[in-house]
This record gives structure tokens, C-alpha cells and sequence, in this order.
């Protein structure tokens, strides 16, 4: 077994053992915090399936998001106050399923992928970055300007959605959803990057004339893992509203696409648990300098710096050393 797996397995078995634990001596707030660190590591998943195997920097992942967060909103807002979404040609009155919001939220946010990818795939480079930026920027400036969901403000959500069979307002069995969910997620990052399409989409994010050659097109390549890559990161984005019980324009914030982006940076770029180390440091660097002091972002930049400049392969490549990606 290689360093790398060696070492994911250790990181997966933390992320059992420390909500356990924290359970165990009664501390349901670091369970809270094992909780987030899960969810923006299943964002961040998404995101390194675009970045890390078809190389598209993103700087709009957080619409995505956003979406998630307000297909759980919406449809919980409604089924709170029993008042329907609308009444024809049938009436829908919201959810307050778990599944059936996660279902919405995919489908949304892979809606929305595919008309922004088929957009912005068109360009490359810088103007790629720019164009997603665009239209999250155009997300997060509709909902400030959304007054029947909150608006600026926000919306509240009075208590935490259900999954059948489970009592979600359990921290210990909330987090036990999301990290399954993504154990699931990572499973099948896995698997895809083995796959043909995994392969090929590698071989375009390398050297796209080559791939025409043998018939393939790396546009619609790059288009179907952009939409994979907006599912996950939108299904994420609803397990965060439910977390908070609130959602808020800022999910859309372009802030939030670049610390996705620093997930992956961190962690290790294309590496399979990278984005999940890098969400683990930088939710235990907000804990623990944030009470020190309110520039904790300081040692942050020092840290992704110390990384760009001396350990360009991530936490994890600089463990695995010359070992590939993914083994």
C-alpha cells in the first residue's frame, strides 16, 4: 500500500474517530465543527473534479453552492409555513425531506452548470476564471435582491430537515449523513478518475489536440465533469443550509469559490483526499486562530504561500512524494 493510501485512510478514520469522541465526552459543538469541515470538503470534492482532473479553474463553484443552499431554503421555507410553491397544474407546498431537497438541489445545480459550462467553456484561461466569476457575482446580486426569500438577510429555517429513520437534529447523527454522503462522493471520484471518460478527460486537460485527433471532443468532456463537478458542490451546499438552518446571498460570494479553491490547493491538487485535508486545516485554523485573533487569515496566507512555493503537490504530494495522483 503506497504513503498516499496509507495516509487517507488515516485522515478517514480521524474524521470517524474525533466526532466519536466528541460525542463521547459530551461536546456537541466540535461535532458541529467535524460537521462543516465534512460539507465544505464535499464542495470542495466537486470542485477538484473540474480543477483537478479537466483543469478548469473556477472561480464561481460557490453558485453552485448557493443553489443548493436555496433548494433547501425554498422548499423547507414553504413547507414550514404549509403555503404552496404553486398550485398549478398541481400543488407542491415544499419539503422538509432530506432526499427529496437533495434531489432538487442536484438537479438545480447540474441546470445551472450546464448553462454556465456551455458558456464558459467556450473561453480558456483567464477568461474562464472571469466568466464564472460573472455569473456568481449575477446569482449573489439576484438573491440580495430576492425580497420574498430574505433578501439581503437571508432566510431562517426553524428546525433541521428529516432523513427517514434518523433524528437529524442529533449532531452526532447529522454528521453521520454528511460524512457517509461523503464517503460515497469520494468513492465515486475515484472511480471516475479510472474510468475511460476519467482517462480522457485527463488527456484533454493535457493536450487537447491530441485527444481531437482520436475523435474525441474536449469540450463535451470538460462540460459533463463542469456538471458533475456543480451536483456535488450543489448537494453540498444544501447539507451547509441545513446545518445552519439559514441560507444567505453570501453562499454565492465569490470569497467562498476561492477558499474552495484553496481546499484543493492545500490538500493537493487532483490528489482524491485533498480537498478534505485542506477543509480539515482550514476550519481547525479558524477555530483555533480565529479566538486569537480576528487576522487569522494572515497565517493562512502563509501557509498556502509556504505551499505554492515549496509544496506545490499539497499536504498529501508532499507525503506521497513522487507517487501519481489518485493511487
Amino acid at each position: 500500500m503506497s504513503r498516499e493510501s496509507l495516509f487517507n485512510a488515516a485522515v478517514l478514520l480521524g474524521l470517524i474517530a474525533f466526532p466519536l469522541w466528541a460525542w463521547s465526552v459530551d461536546e456537541p459543538f466540535m461535532i458541529t465543527l467535524a460537521t462543516k469541515a465534512a460539507i465544505l470538503a464535499l464542495a470542495g470534492v466537486g470542485l477538484n473534479i473540474a480543477l483537478g482532473l479537466g483543469g478548469l479553474v473556477s472561480f464561481g463553484h460557490a453558485t453552485f453552492f448557493g443553489i443548493g443552499g436555496y433548494a433547501m431554503g425554498v422548499l423547507a421555507s414553504h413547507a414550514q409555513v404549509f403555503d404552496p410553491i404553486f398550485t398549478q397544474p398541481f400543488v407542491f407546498e415544499g419539503s422538509k425531506s432530506m432526499p427529496v431537497i437533495w434531489l432538487f438541489a442536484i438537479v438545480f445545480s447540474g441546470l445551472a452548470a450546464l448553462a454556465i459550462g456551455a458558456v464558459s467553456l467556450r473561453t480558456s484561461g483567464v477568461y474562464f476564471i472571469m466568466i464564472t466569476l460573472a455569473f456568481g457575482q449575477m446569482f449573489y446580486y439576484f438573491t440580495i435582491s430576492w425580497p420574498a426569500y430574505g433578501g439581503e438577510d437571508g432566510l431562517s429555517i426553524y428546525v433541521r430537515n428529516g432523513f427517514p429513520g434518523l433524528n437529524t437534529l442529533d449532531p452526532i447523527q447529522f454528521y453521520a449523513i454528511c460524512f457517509t454522503i461523503l464517503a460515497l462522493v469520494l468513492l465515486f471520484n475515484a472511480r471516475l478518475a479510472r474510468s475511460a471518460f476519467g482517462l480522457a478527460l485527463n488527456a484533454a486537460r493535457q493536450s487537447p489536440m491530441r485527444v481531437e485527433t482520436v475523435g474525441l471532443n474536449p469540450y463535451r468532456l470538460r462540460l459533463v465533469a463542469f456538471v458533475i463537478s456543480g451536483m456535488i458542490t450543489g448537494l453540498a451546499g444544501a447539507l451547509f443550509a441545513d446545518l445552519n438552518r439559514f441560507v444567505t446571498p453570501s453562499m454565492f460570494s465569490w470569497h467562498l469559490s476561492g477558499e474552495l479553491i484553496v481546499f484543493i490547493i492545500i490538500g493537493g491538487t487532483a490528489r482524491l483526499l485533498g480537498p478534505v485535508v485542506g477543509a480539515v486545516v482550514f476550519v481547525g485554523l479558524e477555530q483555533v486562530l480565529g479566538g486569537l485573533s480576528d487576522y487569522w487569515h494572515i497565517y493562512l496566507g502563509l501557509l498556502l504561500l509556504f505551499i505554492v512555493l515549496f509544496a506545490r503537490g499539497g499536504i498529501i504530494g508532499g507525503i506521497a512524494g513522487r507517487e501519481a495522483a489518485h493511487e
